[in-house]
């Protein structure tokens, strides 16, 4: 069994909660983690994924009922199975009806709830083997601008296999810079309308008055300069998806507009008596809360919920900061070969700077800073000095301790660690030319556990191999 799987156990008995874990995990081979509430259970499963939650039924502020909606309602392929007592089978059943794989009842052995988990798990196997092979099938181009490995990314690339092949309308949350496009453009080639038009529209830069009529097209002689009939770009993405970016920004008559197209299908063209039936996808995406726009009046309701059918969420950079050494590494390839300057490595001491930025501008900042590193290093490795960058001044030596916001005990500790582990292992690599192995002799660790540890802390070797492919990783 692969090691990485997960089993979440949510009850609200420590006793029995340290029971299963100790039986559970030996028995099944794979990682367990333990919750006693389920505001808990949300906060883990915000930070990691698991493979399967077992919920006990009965629980004191929120049921298990009421948890199982919650998350098949953020991740309606989740395999969860419920616990419950002999006199409350009726809720087990409410619980199947609601999207649970199965239940088990207590007093229960052993032997036969590790046989429900181990189906449970299989399952679990079965859906993420069929999402890989349709990511397989496309060569995952969908993804190739899309970069990271942190649990928070995990999530979105599985949200996005798993609408994609659906026509449900996605709405894609998170702030200006954070890719919403690329998700959008992932869903559509990942989609059974990947052969027709994506046709994306930047809301916030088209005039009001104009809109419409991009959107819906227009009849000869509607308005003055309407010299001939023009069809709109919902029309142009017929059979394929139409993407409204920064749908928080339009305006109240074309939200009441749009909240027909998606109820009904169809679009009147201005100076039209006639609608026309479109068979058109809608993504939409927007760095704004339209819940508070809603509250504010600025947005309708009811439009919104018809949107937000399933809702992506694209964290901003700084909330994963465990990816910034890969996106620096595929930047650099991608325009270090745009530019004419391949080869190029960013220095240990301008990562750790990017570590304690807080990236307002999100990934697109990132971008735009490895950019100018490219153009004015005159050297291979980009140094800080090269594109204006200083490192925070500390009182606490080079890895921020006085920087690092309130966190608990663990996340501070994980922080400070994952700084020094980019800083130190950062230079052997330099000193090795990217030599995984001459880099593990020289520190005195075994290569596989160097490896561990570059992997656990997202540390490529590659930013630090020369550009003539000399070094050889044994």
């Amino acid at each position: 069994m692969n090691t990485q799987e997960r089993i979440l156990i949510v009850d609200d008995e420590p006793d029995l909660l340290r029971l299963l874990k100790r039986s559970l995990q030996e028995e099944l081979g794979c990682q367990i983690e333990t919750a006693t509430s389920g505001q808990e259970a949300l906060k883990l499963l915000n930070k990691q994924i698991f493979d399967v939650v077992l919920i006990d039924m009965k629980m004191p502020a929120m049921s298990g009922l009421e948890l199982l909606e919650l998350l098949l309602e953020e991740n309606p392929w989740l395999t969860v199975v419920m616990m419950t007592a002999h006199g409350c089978i009726e809720l087990a059943v409410e619980a199947i009806k609601t999207g649970a794989y199965d239940f088990i009842t207590k007093p229960f052995d052993t032997e036969a709830i590790a046989f429900t988990l181990q189906k449970a798990l299989e399952r679990s196997r079965l859906l993420r083997e069929n999402l890989r092979l349709q990511r397989d099938v496309r060569n995952c181009k969908p993804f190739q601008d899309i970069v990271g490995n942190s649990a928070r990314m995990k999530r979105v690339y599985e949200l996005i296999q798993m609408v994609a092949s659906t026509d449900i309308t996605v709405l894609i949350t998170g702030e200006s810079g954070t890719g919403k496009d690329l998700v959008a453009r992932a869903i559509h080639a990942l989609s059974d309308r990947y052969k027709y038009p994506f046709v994306a529209v930047n809301c916030p830069t088209v005039p009001e008055n104009i809109l419409e009529s991009e959107l819906f097209g227009y009849k000869k002689g509607a308005f003055t300069h309407a010299t001939q009939n023009r069809i709109g770009l919902f029309q142009e993405a017929q059979r394929g998806t139409i993407f409204l970016d920064e749908i928080g920004d339009i305006s109240a008559s074309i939200q009441t507009k749009l909240l027909r197209v998606l109820q009904e299908k169809t679009i009147k063209p201005l100076g039209d008596t006639k609608t026309i039936h479109v068979d058109v996808r809608v993504i939409a995406s927007t760095n704004r809360n339209l819940q508070e726009s809603i509250k504010q009046g600025k947005f309708r309701e009811d439009l919104y919920y018809r949107l937000n059918v399933v809702p992506i969420e694209v964290p901003p950079l700084r909330e994963r900061k465990e990816d910034i050494p890969l996106l620096v590494n595929h930047f650099l390839k991608k325009h270090g070969a745009e530019l004419s300057r391949p080869g190029k490595r960013v220095s240990p001491e301008l990562m750790e700077i990017f570590f304690e930025n807080d990236w307002e501008g999100n990934v697109r900042e990132l971008e735009n800073v490895v950019i100018r590193g490219i153009l004015f290093s005159p050297e291979e490795e980009i140094r800080p000095e090269h594109i204006g960058l200083k490192p925070k001044k500390t009182t606490a030596g080079s890895f921020g301790i006085d920087l690092l916001p309130d966190l608990p005990y663990k996340a501070a500790k994980e922080d400070v660690l994952k700084r020094f582990h980019h800083a130190y292992i950062g230079r052997l690599l330099k000193e090795s030319a990217g030599n995984v192995t001459q880099a593990a002799r020289s520190c005195g660790l075994e290569r596989q556990a160097l490896q561990q540890i570059m992997r656990r802390y997202g540390i490529s070797a590659e930013p630090f191999r020369n550009p003539e492919g000399k070094t050889k990783e044994n």
